[in-house]
C-alpha cells in the first residue's frame, strides 16, 4: 500500500490539473483497502479514483483520494454460448476490451478505447455506439466505506441507466468498486447499426478485430489525445426528453438528429446542438470546445478547472436559450 500527503493528481485526471491531494492512498488488494479503513477513522472527506477520464477538479482536494491498484481476470462461470470472467478494478478498461477480442468473446468490442479504468466502468454505465456497460455487467462487487464490509450487486440492483447508476445517486460515495463480473458471449453477435461503424468497415464482413479496429479510428478521428490535449472526452450527456417536445423541435429544426429511448422518450445529441449554437472552435481563455467534436472540452494549456466550468456553463446556457434542452455534465465537478 501507498500513502502520501499532498500528493499531486496530474496523473489522476486526463483535464491535466496539477491539484493536490491532502493524502492519496492506493491499495492493490481488498485486504490492503479494508485494513485502510479499519485503522483510519479520519478517512472522510474521500474520493475514489480510477484514470480521471471523468473528472474535472476545480481545487485542491483537502481529503483523502483512493485509488485502486486490483489487477487480475478470472473465469468465474462458462458454456458454450457465454463466458462470465471478474475483473480487478484497476485493470485499464481498454486492455480488458482488447483481452476479449482476442479471446473471441463479443460484446464489448463497441467500448473500445473509452479511457479509464473497469471500477468506473461500473459506477459510470459507460457506453458508446449503441452498446452500454450494463448490458455486460453480472455482479459489482464493492467494499463499503463507513464499515468495511464487503457487498455483492447484481446488475438489477445497480439501477443503471443511461450515465447513471446507484453508485452515483442513492449510494454515491458510499462503496468502492473491487471487482466487476462481465458475462461476454461465445457466438457472432455485433451492434453494427449505431454511428459510422458500417461505412467505417467499408462493407467488409464484421469479425471481433475488425469492429474494434473500426472504432478505434472513429474515435481517433473525433477525440484528442489527452496526452496531447487535455480532455475529458464527451463532457456532457445526450439530453433526454418527452416525444411531444422533440416534435416541437423537429418542426423547428427538421434537421436534428435523435435516437428514441425508452418510455416513449427521444435522444438528441449534445454535440449537434453544442455545434449548432456555433460553439466549435471557440474558447473562453485557455479552455476550448474542440474543433473537430463539439461533445469535448479541451485545456489549450494552462487552464484551471474553473476556466473549464466557465466554458461549460456559458455552452450549457446558449443550448437552452436556443433550444430549450437542458445538457448536463457528464463528467464530475470536484
Amino acid at each position: 500500500m501507498k500513502i502520501y500527503k499532498d500528493y499531486s493528481l496530474l496523473p489522476y485526471n486526463t483535464f491535466g490539473m496539477d491539484v493536490k491531494a491532502a493524502r492519496f492512498v492506493e491499495y492493490d488488494s481488498v485486504e490492503e483497502l479494508t485494513g485502510f479503513l479499519a485503522g483510519h477513522e479520519d478517512v472522510f472527506p474521500c474520493l475514489h479514483v480510477g484514470g480521471g477520464s471523468n473528472l474535472l477538479f476545480t481545487a485542491d482536494y483537502a481529503g483523502t483520494v483512493l485509488h485502486s491498484a486490483i489487477k487480475g481476470r478470472e473465469i468465474v462461470g462458462e458454456t458454450e454460448d457465454w463466458v462470465d470472467i471478474r475483473v480487478g478494478a484497476g485493470e485499464v478498461w481498454d486492455d480488458f476490451v482488447a483481452y476479449a477480442v482476442a479471446c473471441g468473446w463479443y460484446g464489448a468490442e463497441n467500448l473500445s478505447l473509452i479511457p479509464g479504468e473497469v471500477g468506473a466502468s461500473a459506477v459510470q454505465n459507460i457506453g458508446a455506439y449503441g452498446v452500454e456497460a450494463k448490458d455486460l455487467i453480472r455482479f459489482v462487487d464493492t467494499v463499503c466505506l463507513e464499515t468495511g464490509c464487503r457487498r455483492r450487486f447484481a446488475n438489477e440492483e445497480c439501477c443503471y441507466s443511461y450515465r447513471e447508476s446507484v453508485f452515483k445517486k442513492e449510494l454515491k460515495g458510499k462503496y468502492i468498486v473491487t471487482h466487476v463480473t462481465f458475462r461476454l458471449g461465445k457466438r457472432p453477435a455485433f451492434r453494427l447499426d449505431y454511428g459510422n461503424i458500417q461505412a467505417e468497415l467499408g462493407g467488409a464482413e464484421p469479425t471481433l478485430e475488425g469492429v474494434r479496429q473500426a472504432v478505434i479510428r472513429i474515435r481517433r478521428a473525433k477525440l484528442p489525445d489527452p496526452k496531447l490535449l487535455g480532455n475529458g472526452g464527451s463532457f456532457f450527456m445526450n439530453p433526454v426528453v418527452p416525444a411531444e417536445q422533440f416534435e416541437a423541435l423537429a418542426q423547428r429544426f427538421p434537421d436534428m438528429p435523435c435516437y428514441p429511448v425508452a418510455g416513449g422518450r427521444v435522444k438528441i445529441p449534445a454535440g449537434w446542438l453544442i455545434d449548432r449554437c456555433g460553439w466549435k472552435g471557440k474558447s473562453i481563455g485557455r479552455a476550448a470546445v474542440y474543433e473537430r467534436q463539439a461533445l469535448v472540452l479541451v485545456n489549450l494549456g494552462g487552464a484551471s478547472g474553473k476556466e473549464i466550468l466557465q466554458l461549460a456553463q456559458a455552452v450549457a446556457h446558449s443550448v437552452k436559450d436556443k433550444f430549450g434542452v437542458t445538457i448536463a455534465p457528464e463528467v464530475n465537478i470536484i
